[in-house]
């Protein structure tokens, strides 16, 4: 709770700083139970534009930055770095995971808010991170596991850090969250009705913890644990009076 009020008052300080001295402020990287306690203040700071980017498409670990051009007068960008992170010699590596790379990281000694999300795909990690720390970790990142690596910044999100889908139709009951997180996850309903209660279901970066809430096509659905999806909407409706769905998952 302690640190629910300090992230509050964090956050209003920013959004005051931005309306008081005309400038872009920024918050770290917002994890999503960080950004849905935003959300809840959204009234709060409805004073200041503000924006979540999280350096790539469908990032979850997001930026807050108060202002915009049209109240500014001239645009920002989020302050955010790519860090490509390859072995030196891939025949050779360690087949690497998104902890091995967080591990390693976290190793050198800096904060978790510095960090957005870590990509791994083929034993490359696409590390997103704050502009200033980009260097450092540049420059001290040189082993993940056991295996050496080499690092090269980009402002520009790599297209291989890009999110790829599978396409799959379901039949669900309902198009109600809990139905479709169900069948999509291979749980019983009350294992996931058990998830909402937990606050681990995020639709559009918003905790959603109205079970029965229906999902709209385009709805983004996170499940912590679990993975993430994309609700593409209804297909067409069965014999049995049940209702064939598309969703897009995360690979």
């Amino acid at each position: 709770m302690q640190e629910e009020q300090a992230l509050k008052r964090r956050i209003l300080d920013l959004a005051n700083r931005c309306y008081q001295s005309n400038v872009y402020t920024f918050s770290g990287f917002l994890n999503q139970g960080d950004q849905a306690l935003f959300y809840e203040m959204e009234r709060e700071v409805s004073f200041v534009p503000w924006t979540l980017f999280g350096g790539g498409e469908d990032c979850e670990r997001r930026i807050l930055r108060f202002g915009s051009e049209e109240m500014l007068g001239y645009e920002e960008e989020f302050p955010i770095s790519c860090l490509v992170v390859q072995p030196l010699m891939q025949k050779f590596a360690d087949n690497l995971t998104h902890r091995d790379f967080l591990g390693a990281l976290m190793n050198l000694g800096i904060e978790r808010d510095v960090l957005g999300d870590i990509i791994v795909k083929d034993n490359v990690g696409y590390v997103f991170c704050e502009d200033a720390m980009a260097a450092f970790l540049q420059e001290h990142l040189d082993k993940v596991k056991h295996t050496s690596v080499l690092c090269e910044i980009t402002k520009e999100c790599p297209a291989a850090a890009r999110p790829v889908f599978s396409e799959e139709e379901l039949v669900v009951s309902a198009e109600r969250c809990d139905a479709v997180a169900a069948k999509v996850y291979n749980l019983s309903r009350s294992q996931s009705i058990r998830l909402f209660q937990a606050k681990k279901v995020f639709v559009n970066g918003r905790q959603f913890e109205n079970n029965s809430g229906a999902l709209k096509p385009g709805d983004a659905v996170s499940v912590r644990g679990f993975g993430k999806f994309i609700f593409d909407g209804c297909l067409n409706e069965t014999k049995k009076g049940r209702i064939r769905v598309k969703i897009r998952r995360y690979v």
